[in-house]
């Protein structure tokens, strides 16, 4: 998949929320007052979008189940049948959505798409509105999803529809414990945000909406300057090829040069794409036109 390692390095996050976000707790009696106080923040929450409490374990042998499934977060199969086990036992658990994002990315890790898009089907199905299940599904529908596919219509509608959401979910759904930095939670929405931008970008340049592809791969490039897509840059640099403008174009394929490497799949068409551009802007006779 790509862009695995950031993805990978980025999840120290998720795990660092995931295993912060469970626990025993049990409601507390309704205080003298609760209600006014109620009252008075209702002000403040119709101006700020609610964001959604982190899942809770009601029981502690619920909770060890939990952190029991969770060991096996290293053998995607074996997270698979531990998080399924412990859907059927406990069918209404809120942890059940941290075992199923966990087994999709156990399975991202493996390479697994298929099995990583089923793993994010069974989250959404508990929870429509997570975004990390929204783009993993969407990710893999847009990337492998192939023209001589039956359903390839219906595959890339989905994919659209997905990824959008998930672009206006990340500032609800994402559940941080009380306490996580906020530079890391701020890192972390922005790398959801541009992976949903790239997954937008990819499905319009696909069908050679250049310009629509454009605007999604700068938001994605936006959303994380810090660690930017280098399918995204890349792309971007196609897209700006595509519509003629070719110092931007050649600005981006430099910098899509020097985020991948030589050799691989993407390396080797940033850099037939730079050259291309080089010799565009110098007057030299320009190369074949650019892959998508």
């Amino acid at each position: 998949m790509k862009r695995a390692a950031i993805f990978v390095a980025t999840m120290a996050l998720a795990g660092a929320l995931s295993a912060q976000q469970t626990g025993t707790p049990t409601p507390p009696p309704a205080q003298p007052g609760a209600a006014q106080a109620g009252a008075a923040q209702a002000g403040a929450a119709a101006t700020t979008p609610a964001v959604k409490r982190p899942p809770q374990a009601k029981t502690q042998p619920e909770y060890d189940a939990y952190k029991a499934a969770m060991g096996s977060a290293s053998d995607p199969a074996a997270m698979e049948k531990a998080s399924d086990d412990f859907a059927t036992k406990y069918p209404d658990s809120e942890l059940r959505v941290l075992l199923y994002r966990q087994t999709m990315h156990s399975y991202q890790s493996a390479n697994n798409a298929d099995k990583m898009m089923d793993a994010g089907r069974k989250v959404l199905k508990i929870d429509a509105d997570d975004p990390e299940a929204l783009i993993g599904v969407a990710e893999v529908l847009a990337e492998r999803t192939r023209d001589t596919d039956l359903d390839k219509d219906q595959r890339l509608d989905e994919a659209m529809k997905l990824a959008q959401h998930a672009t206006e979910t990340v500032d609800t759904d994402v559940a941080a414990p009380v306490g996580t930095p906020q530079e890391r939670l701020d890192a972390y929405k922005g790398f959801l945000r541009s992976s949903a931008y790239s997954i937008l970008g990819t499905l319009n340049f696909n069908k050679d909406k250049f310009a629509e592809a454009e605007g999604y791969f700068r938001k994605s490039i936006d959303a994380l300057p810090s660690q930017p897509d280098p399918i995204a840059v890349l792309r971007l640099a196609i897209c700006l090829d595509k519509q003629e403008k070719y110092p931007e174009a050649l600005k981006y394929s430099e910098q899509a040069v020097q985020l991948t490497q030589d050799g691989t799949n993407e390396g080797k068409v940033a850099r037939s794409e730079h050259s291309r551009l080089v010799q565009l802007t110098s007057g030299s006779a320009p190369a074949a036109q650019p892959p998508k």
